[in-house]
């Protein structure tokens, strides 16, 4: 068997809109985080475009199911797709901190994804066929999420 490889792709800082709150739906209490802008760094740099959003469901312990889609554009002009999807969860008082807005150590909590990217650009055409994973930071009104390229 092969251990895959991790390597840095990219930094997101992603800007959130005000929280929507659905209300209870079968699995937890429903919201949707609008996702309005925001920077890429790192391999890629570009901006966060003002679309998309992380549809979630908050569960009885507090935990997060993330589920998102929104795009960015690379600075040469690629539009690239991402679906995140992922989990956060930690110690009942720190997710409280959190859904307060407060800036809380990401060591103190578990935030994890799983992405894929998508785009018809040729130049970025590898990132089809390329699985990534995520390590992500809550703050009041962003996300800052560090993706790294499985191998």
């Amino acid at each position: 068997m092969i251990t895959p490889e991790l390597s840095h792709f990219c930094d997101l800082e992603v800007e959130l809109g005000p929280v929507r709150e659905l209300g209870q739906g079968r699995a937890g209490a429903r919201r949707i985080i609008p996702i309005i802008g925001g920077r890429v760094t790192g391999q890629v740099s570009g901006t966060v475009l003002d679309m998309g959003a992380d549809w979630q469901t908050i569960l009885a312990d507090g935990s997060a199911d993330i589920d998102t889609r929104y795009a960015f554009e690379t600075d040469d002009g690629a539009v690239i797709e991402i679906i995140n999807k992922g989990v956060r969860h930690g110690p009942p008082d720190v997710l409280q901190a959190l859904a307060r807005g407060e800036d809380i150590d990401p060591t103190l909590y578990y935030f994890r994804t799983a992405a894929r990217l998508e785009t018809g650009d040729p130049r970025y055409d590898w990132v089809n066929n390329t699985l990534f994973v995520g390590t992500g930071r809550r703050l009041a009104s962003a996300v800052l999420v560090s993706l790294f390229r499985v191998g």
